[in-house]
Parts: structure tokens; C-alpha cells; sequence
């Protein structure tokens, strides 16, 4: 698990693929003409906060050490951090595909997971106080794939997850006002960066009709799966 300078500092001797992801995601956290939608994260990133692992398979067992030191040592990071975690290149799979994938890492950890499940946090998915939550951290979730072409800012040259813990929305998020100005900027950047319009399911945590687990895959079109991961995830909240 490395830092953004890190990583920059020694990038000769990271091998080819994880160069150019790197770079490629560089390069859009600094896009000043066409600027990423996510401006905390964009910040996060030129503040060095970012942390970041490169895989030859993204799964719950090749992840979740750094996913445990990061849960560990975050708040050291600054408050805009998450950790990013980039698999290997391979052939562009579909957007179903990478679905399944993303929820059976999410399974797989939480299996694997030797930390009771936050008292503070429902089990139940359909709660809009639910969150995934490991290693006793509650976390908001982001999946990137090559698969994504009209909603570009969930695209990735790889498949890619970023893990943001909740402890960086608690100051941003904390009002009702810094809640609107938040959401506001967010959107208004989301707006000219995606072919797509904004996606309906995009909401805030704890809003009556807002359901976490719908915004960390979106699809890249505002129609939502027929399945759902509610008797993946909840199996093992029992």
C-alpha cells in the first residue's frame, strides 16, 4: 500500500501496467480543463492522502491485508483519504460481469472479516443507515470498470475499487447546508463529464428513499439491475 508520491517518486520500478494505470489516474485527479466530478477526492489526491494497491486479481484474500493496515492507520492519512485498489489489466469483460465480481469481493471480505459488524450500522440493506462495513470501519465504496462508457466517471482502464471510510463524510456531510453546497459542486462537475445524465440512485446517506448499496456499482445507463446483492449480503449479516 503506497502513497500518490510514492508511487510517482519510484515509477520505474513498478512494473509496465502499473505504470500506465497510475498515470492514467493521475492524470485525471489533475485535469484542470475537464476537472473529475468528485472534488474531495480530487483534493485527497493532490494532498497525498490517497492510498493505493496494485493486484494481479482483485479478491477479498489479495486485498485485505492493505484493506486492514489502511482501516488501521487512515485517519493518520488526512480527511479527504481512500484507498484505491487497481487489478492488472485483462480482457474487457461486461458490465454484468464486473457486478457479480465487485459483490462477491464484498462477500468474500465480510466472510472473512474477524471484527463484529458495528452496532451503529443496520445489517439490513434496505436501511438507509446501512453501510458496508469492515474491520469494524463503515465504508462507502466506488467501482470503476473498462465496461463503463456513457458514465465516464465510473470508468477505469481496469477494474478498479475505492474504499472511502465514513469518517471523511462526518465533517463534509454533517449539516444540512454543507450536505446541499456538497452534493451542488459534486454535480454540477458530474454534469459535463458524463455522456450519461446523472444517476437517479446518486443520494445522501440517511435520506428516507436513499439506499447505499445502489451507488456503489452504478450501471452505465439510470436503469437499475433486476438483481440485487440483498440475499448475498445479508446471508451473512444473519
Amino acid at each position: 500500500m503506497d502513497s500518490a508520491e510514492q508511487i510517482m517518486r519510484n515509477i520505474d520500478k513498478y512494473e509496465k501496467w502499473k505504470q500506465v494505470i497510475f498515470k492514467e489516474f493521475d492524470a485525471i485527479m489533475n485535469n484542470k480543463n475537464r476537472p473529475f466530478p468528485c472534488l474531495f477526492g480530487v483534493k485527497g489526491y493532490q494532498k497525498d492522502m490517497l492510498r493505493f494497491g496494485f493486484y494481479k486479481e482483485l479478491t477479498a484474500k489479495n486485498i485485505m491485508e492493505d484493506l486492514i493496515n489502511y482501516c488501521d492507520n487512515y485517519k493518520n492519512f488526512g480527511k479527504n483519504t481512500s484507498f484505491v485498489a487497481f487489478e492488472e489489466p485483462s480482457s474487457i469483460q461486461s458490465i454484468e460481469v464486473y457486478r457479480k465480481k465487485f459483490w462477491s469481493i464484498l462477500k468474500d471480505l465480510q466472510a472473512l472479516d474477524d471484527r463484529e459488524w458495528p452496532e451503529h450500522i443496520p445489517k439490513n440493506m434496505d436501511d438507509p443507515l446501512w453501510e458496508f462495513c469492515f474491520h469494524g470501519e463503515p465504508m462507502f465504496i466506488v467501482c470503476n470498470t473498462p465496461s463503463h462508457i456513457n458514465r465516464i466517471s465510473r470508468r477505469s482502464s481496469t477494474f478498479m475499487l475505492t474504499f472511502q471510510p465514513r469518517w471523511v463524510f462526518s465533517d463534509l456531510l454533517d449539516t444540512e447546508q454543507k450536505a446541499k453546497n456538497a452534493f451542488s459542486a459534486v454535480t454540477k462537475r458530474l454534469e459535463p463529464f458524463d455522456i450519461i445524465i446523472k444517476s437517479p440512485f446518486l443520494g445522501k446517506y440517511g435520506d428516507s428513499k436513499n439506499r447505499e448499496w445502489m451507488q456503489y456499482f452504478l450501471q452505465d445507463n439510470n436503469i437499475e439491475s433486476l438483481s440485487c446483492p440483498y440475499h448475498i449480503m445479508e446471508r451473512n449479516n444473519d
